[in-house]
């Protein structure tokens, strides 16, 4: 049989034209995450039509990577604004958290998409307990990672591989010959090096502020989270913003 190599190869176009349109669309559906939310609840369509068309995307071999970043970003938003039952939080996040471990194995040069399969992992380990997340270490892998994305990339997400590594140093507990690392000191350390990398974003404000608190400096605290809260919020990341605005609102609350 005859192959007719010009019919052939305009086949394999088309249909990787098809799949390479499929992350152009998610994309679209990504962006328009926040429209019609309230508050910190949003709608499920604009995400759940990002995930389908994400999950096309990793069949492609144009736009492979960058659908499964945007994948993971798509699985954090929906476990954290739209998924209300807590086994089902779980449902999602575990599967970022093991989608992550499949890319890194496979773009192992990727910031983007250790820093968004942390974002999993950490949200993964609030649902599942703390139990599960020493069982896994997960603080190690954090801190692992993280320093692998500033290796990677300094400025990903704005510092975001700063911001990880602080946050991580913030929120493990030290224990003798177990986590004897996490240290607030290297917390403020880090969180101020994310402050210098890009943008300020309201992460990296209420992160630093509560680890200066920690430290004793309660004054400059304050002063960070009046500053975030007067500052406006994003409109390309509402509602994400708008959980570190009421964190801030809540934390300047409890300290008076």
């Amino acid at each position: 049989m005859k192959i007719n190599f010009k019919k052939l190869s305009f086949i394999v176009l088309f249909f990787t034209m098809l799949n390479g349109n499929n992350f152009s669309k998610g994309l679209d559906h990504y962006r328009s995450r926040a429209q019609g939310s309230v508050g910190l609840k949003a709608k499920s369509e604009p995400i759940n039509s990002a995930i389908l068309e994400f999950e096309e995307g990793m069949l492609s071999s144009v736009n492979a990577q960058e659908s499964g970043v945007y994948l993971l970003r798509s699985y954090y938003y929906k476990g954290q604004f739209i998924i209300e039952d807590n086994d089902e939080k779980k449902e999602i996040f575990n599967k970022g958290k093991i989608l992550g471990e499949s890319l890194i194995k496979k773009y192992p040069k990727s910031a983007a998409i250790r820093y968004w399969y942390l974002v999993n992992l950490g949200r993964w380990s609030q649902v599942y307990g703390t139990f599960a997340a020493a069982k896994e270490g997960v603080a190690d892998l954090m801190r692992k990672h993280s320093q692998k994305i500033i290796d990677l990339d300094p400025e990903y997400m704005n510092g975001g591989g700063y911001l990880m590594l602080g946050a991580i140093h913030l929120k493990s507990p030290y224990i003798p010959f177990i986590l004897s690392w996490p240290s607030n000191k290297e917390a403020i350390k880090y969180l101020k090096l994310a402050l210098n990398q890009g943008e300020k974003t309201p992460s990296q404000v209420v992160y630093l502020a509560r680890a200066l608190y920690k430290d004793g400096k309660k004054d400059k605290a304050i002063q960070h989270l009046k500053n975030l809260i007067s500052t406006p919020i994003s409109e390309l990341n509402k509602v994400e913003d708008l959980q570190y605005k009421i964190e801030a609102e809540n934390l300047l609350a409890d300290w008076g």
